[in-house]
């Protein structure tokens, strides 16, 4: 059963505001030293799989210096290994959406020139730690031509993406909706499929290539034999900036980062980028945080993500704060609720204060 990895990486959301302007939502900073990418690319070498293509968008710089030639997720090899494939030019912006039609049509050689049996797609902005073998198995026994991963979640109405109801006594996907409410079967922005049929799919419906793989198929979904698969582990959905700062706040809770992080078995690796230990000085106070190598405290920092290389003064306070790497908090100054880019330098003094539902973002390389 030879499968091959595709992860969609052409799509964003204004929802992410200044953080996306010049980075893809993929190549994102994430939990004090990884790239969303990290998650999407570890699940698939983890799972056994050796070659994966990923769909670029045109402003893919930060992403591709990033993953480079697939090293640290041991794709760097002769047969096989990492495919950077170039996405349309402007990507998909709908909310939830990640599939373009068009992207994939555009890579078809990619499919066309492997033998393997099937090709597991995925999204690349999810926080999620899973092990495809299983899926990869059940699609094999199935004999269904796609199988959609799903997660049972409660006040489905909190969501962006797509949801799915099943037959109850086979898991047959029998319709796809944009919304639902209560308890749903949400998808997980992730799928199997059988590369043949991935071949035909694009030749079928080649002028509808404006559109989502997905809205075609639920549009179309009387035609085909859909099967599901359950996940029941943790996930971490980023679909905005509130989820953004959700998630990194999660990663204190011991369960979720246990699981997510901390299976041997299942490493989420990333691009290695060696400091120094961490300084505290005397007058630092630190409670249920994250700090990543090479930052200096001084000063007081609660609930919070510290990226590398971060400085927080003498007398700062930092609470519920997510803080990119290389950025200055000056002496006494004070946030809560807030998401700090790359280079910030917060002056001396200077009180920002925002919301949990809605925090303050700083762009990259500002000085407040």
């Amino acid at each position: 059963m030879k499968t091959i990895g595709l992860i969609s990486a052409n799509y964003v959301s204004s929802r992410f505001g200044v953080l996306t302007n010049n980075r893809t939502l993929a190549s994102l900073p994430f939990g004090g030293r990884y790239r969303l990418i990290d998650f999407a690319l570890s699940n698939m070498v983890n799972s056994g799989i050796t070659t994966v293509g990923i769909i670029s968008p045109y402003n893919s710089g930060s992403l591709i210096d990033h993953v480079g030639i697939g090293k640290p997720w041991s794709l760097g090899r002769k047969m096989g290994g990492l495919f950077i494939m170039p996405g349309s030019v402007y990507g998909l912006h709908a909310v939830g959406n990640r599939f373009l039609l068009r992207d994939i049509i555009q890579n078809k050689t990619y499919l066309e020139r492997d033998d393997a049996d099937y090709v597991v797609v995925s999204g690349s902005s999810d926080v999620v730690n899973i092990d495809y073998a299983p899926l990869i198995e059940q699609h094999s026994k199935s004999g269904k031509a796609i199988t959609m991963v799903y997660k049972r979640v409660e006040e489905a109405e909190k969501y962006t993406g797509f949801f799915m109801d099943l037959d109850e006594e086979d898991g047959k996907v029998v319709e796809i909706m944009s919304e639902d409410e209560g308890e749903a079967c949400y998808f997980m922005d992730c799928f199997i499929a059988d590369r043949e049929f991935m071949l035909d799919f694009i030749e079928w419906f080649d002028a509808l290539e404006y559109m989502d793989f997905f809205d075609v198929i639920r549009r179309n979904i009387d035609k085909f034999d859909i099967g599901s698969y359950e996940f029941t582990g943790s996930l971490g959905k980023i679909n905005n900036i509130e989820d953004y700062l959700r998630v990194n706040m999660r990663i204190r809770d011991y369960d979720f980062r246990n699981e997510v992080f901390c299976n041997p078995e299942r490493i989420i690796y990333t691009k290695v980028q060696d400091e120094a230990p961490v300084y505290y000085s005397s007058k630092a106070n630190v409670t249920n945080s994250v700090i990543a190598a090479g930052s200096r405290i001084e000063g007081t920092v609660e609930n919070s993500t510290i990226f590398r290389s971060v400085n927080v003064g003498k007398g700062a306070k930092l609470k519920n704060c997510v803080v990119m790497m290389h950025t200055e908090i000056g002496e006494g100054a004070s946030l809560e609720n807030v998401i700090c880019d790359k280079y910030v330098t917060i002056r001396p003094g200077t009180r920002i204060s925002g919301r949990k539902e809605e925090p303050i973002v700083i762009g990259k390389g500002l000085t407040l």
